[in-house]
């Protein structure tokens, strides 16, 4: 399994525009093949902070996943409204343990 992890940010001025395009890409990107969660958090404390958690099957769902129209829309989308200090870690998960 593969774990994404980080952060990105938005201007305070384009977050309620960028609000339902990530609700967009988030159920698009649920319903494809390896997609075990897919989410951003918007941080309480600092606005304009999202935080990333995704779990895939694999680096080849991971893959899979740039290659989809809702990824390409997103990127030009979020582009647009200036998103900016993406920090993106991937992490190669081998079992876990239930706490």
């Amino acid at each position: 399994m593969i774990a994404v992890l980080g952060t990105f940010r938005f201007p305070a001025e384009a977050l309620a525009e960028a609000r339902p395009l990530m609700r967009a890409v988030i159920e698009a990107t649920l319903v494809e093949t390896g997609c075990r969660t897919y989410s951003y958090a918007e941080d309480v404390a600092e606005a304009g902070l999202f935080r990333v958690t995704e779990i895939w099957d694999s680096r080849e769902a991971l893959s899979a996943h740039f290659e989809t129209d809702h990824m390409r829309r997103w990127s030009e989308q979020r582009a647009a409204l200036g998103f900016f200090d993406r920090r993106i870690m991937l992490y190669e998960l081998g079992g876990s343990i239930e706490l």
